[in-house]
């Protein structure tokens, strides 16, 4: 798939914002340092052919929105600075350089992107075609340090058949998955002229840690990850690959019903402990192998989330029933209250280290896991005034991780997206349909 870009811009917030700093929590520096959430939206031209038409997703329009959305949003159009220079804390420095919006060509049709993403159920994509995915956004050049480049980052291709993809791509210590929705949303609402009553709050610093620093339990979840054991068998590690996995209404309370946890459980914690037994057992790993499942959590209502974990051995969840795995999962979860975040905050301070926190290493290779969910994410609403986007997608995501995504709204279906070694994902995808109680 060939993209060609024909212009490239810098846009500005609307109304210019008195210049300051907003100080980032322990949390927000935790994150990686880059564009981690790419997502993709979708959208066809209409068949018939009003006037309106004839100027189908005008970026002119779109732009004019985005400098509008980013009063409310001014630290969107911020950058990263070091508090003392090339030293020190990492914070947002709000100078409305801008955020990048990119317009691009391809002689390729949408309905390519859709088939590699949505079309065939268990469909894989090398890296290759994942790369192919990428030229769907702009170019960031991470080379010249925090302060060199935008926090956001935006592409308009314009297909041969008529069609759009947008490509947005959004710095994770600006903004989590749902701050990343509330201004997609904000942004095409404001696109098609509706009132936006944005009441935002930027002050990070309710989540500072406590004088003195008093962490209180022991925080699993920035321990240090397992890594692979070494064996006399250990093969060459191979080449990872990407599948995108449907899973229908059907087949979802299914698995309920087989887990006993129709009512106790989550769907996203019935799903999870699924996942995690398939990726072990796909992955062949020996039973004294510790292993360990990174869990995503919205705490606003508890506070802020940490990155809570559940830790076990190979050979324990691959011959335990699936509701001992879901009690983990569901007991990791449980203990996020006021009391545990607060510590979690305290525990990442470090006054020794000029950066201020920690240095934690999350990798989510094998022998690890990371599941993330978007399913509640309203993404497909986002309609700039020529229809809902007919697709959304996460554009790449790293080896080990999955992310569960809505599929089809009408049907209750969803899709995993999931990132693992080339040579477990057959059999990965063969237990992951069985439903083994």
């Amino acid at each position: 798939m060939k993209v060609t870009v024909k212009s490239t811009t810098m846009v500005q917030p609307a109304e210019r914002m008195r210049r300051h700093s907003l100080w980032l929590s322990n949390l927000d520096l935790l994150q990686l340092r880059s564009h981690v959430t790419r997502v993709i939206s979708a959208y066809n031209k209409p068949a018939s052919s009003s006037s309106s038409e004839s100027c189908f997703f005008d970026t002119k329009v779109v732009k004019e929105a985005l400098s509008k959305t980013l009063v409310p949003f001014y630290p969107v159009a911020g950058r990263l600075r070091r508090r003392d220079g090339n030293g020190g804390r990492l914070e947002l420095d709000c100078n409305d350089e801008g955020v990048l919006f990119q317009e691009a060509e391809s002689e390729a049709v949408l309905a390519e992107v859709k088939e590699l993403l949505l079309m065939a159920d268990g469909l894989e994509f090398s890296p290759g075609e994942e790369a192919e995915l990428l030229e769907l956004f702009p170019r960031v050049d991470y080379s010249k340090g925090v302060s060199s480049y935008p926090l956001l980052i935006v592409q308009v291709t314009r297909f041969k058949c008529g069609g759009i993809c947008l490509g947005i791509g959004i710095h994770h210590a600006l903004a989590d998955g749902e701050s990343s929705v509330s201004f997609i949303n904000t942004w095409a609402d404001m696109a098609r002229g509706l009132p936006v009553e944005a009441t935002l709050f930027w002050d990070r610093t309710i989540l500072r840690a406590r004088r003195p620093v008093t962490p209180e339990f022991h925080h699993v979840e920035y321990d240090p990850d397992p890594t692979m054991m070494i064996t006399d068998n250990n093969p060459p590690k191979p080449a990872a690959t990407v599948a995108i996995l449907k899973i229908t209404a059907e087949q979802l309370n299914t698995l309920k019903d087989r887990a006993m946890a129709r009512s106790r459980y989550s769907t996203y914690e019935i799903l999870t402990s699924h996942i995690w037994r398939c990726a072990i057992k796909a992955r062949g790993l020996v039973n004294e192998q510790p292993t360990k499942l990174h869990i995503s959590l919205d705490g606003r209502s508890r506070l802020s989330p940490p990155l809570p974990a559940a830790v076990a051995l190979a050979g324990e969840l691959a011959s335990e029933p699936l509701p001992r795995t879901l009690e983990r999962i569901q007991q990791a979860l449980s203990r996020m209250d006021d009391e545990y975040l607060r510590s979690a905050i305290d525990y990442l301070e470090d006054p020794n280290n000029p950066e201020g926190i920690i240095q934690v290493q999350t990798h989510c290779r094998s022998p690890n896991l990371w599941v993330v969910s978007w399913m509640r994410f309203p993404f497909k609403t986002a309609d700039f005034g020529w229809g809902s986007s007919t697709l959304f997608h996460v554009a790449d995501i790293s080896e080990g991780m999955g992310i569960l995504l809505p599929r089809n709204p009408a049907d209750g279906s969803l899709s995993l997206a999931i990132c693992l070694e080339s040579d477990v994902m057959e059999g990965f995808k063969k237990m992951f349909y069985e439903f083994d109680p």
